[in-house]
């Protein structure tokens, strides 16, 4: 972000966050957004530099939210109860919005080659993922961290698609109990 980080820059990124929440990334443009929360495209240039800038702002906020999963799973636990904690705070329907918003932003990320907005965040969430599950692990076992990840981001990416809670648990159930 450019500037100081004033009350109004703040104010703005609050209230273009929230949109992006509720619209997704898709098509957002300055005009239409600016105009939906109460500014204008040349006051978001100026205070976030570019687009590009105002979408490393809103993709940064957004990680904030995302990664408060580390802060509801909390301390203590072998890595099937972790999973378990990780799978309800990700299956919580008051999370959809921004579980929805993040798999926009890894699509993103994974065809930015450069250094555009998007670049590197699919990279980094795996690395805050990673983490989270290393630091439970009383063994390090990074291919169990792996499968396990790539277990509940497909069941996350179902969940997304299909609404259906019922059977994702039970999925999701199966394979923790393998651990």
């Amino acid at each position: 972000m450019t500037g100081n980080g004033s009350a109004r820059q703040q104010e703005l990124l609050e209230a273009a966050y929230a949109w992006v929440l509720e619209h997704g990334w898709a098509g957002m443009s300055l005009r239409p957004l600016a105009e939906a929360i109460g500014s204008s495209p040349r006051v978001l240039l100026f205070l976030f530099g570019s687009k590009d800038g105002l979408v490393r702002a809103l993709l940064a906020r957004s990680r904030t939210d995302q990664l408060a999963v580390v802060d509801a799973v909390g301390e203590g636990g072998e890595l099937a109860e972790v999973g378990a904690r990780v799978w309800a705070w990700l299956a919580a329907p008051e999370h959809r919005a921004l579980l929805r918003l993040w798999l926009e932003a890894y699509t993103h990320s994974v065809t930015d080659a450069g250094d555009g907005p998007w670049a590197g965040f699919a990279a980094r969430t795996v690395a805050d993922w990673d983490a989270l599950l290393a630091a439970h692990q009383a063994v390090d076992d990074p291919a169990q961290r792996v499968l396990l990840l790539a277990v509940l981001r497909g069941a996350l990416l179902d969940l997304l698609a299909t609404g259906d809670a019922e059977r994702l648990d039970a999925a999701v159930a199966a394979h923790l109990a393998t651990l």
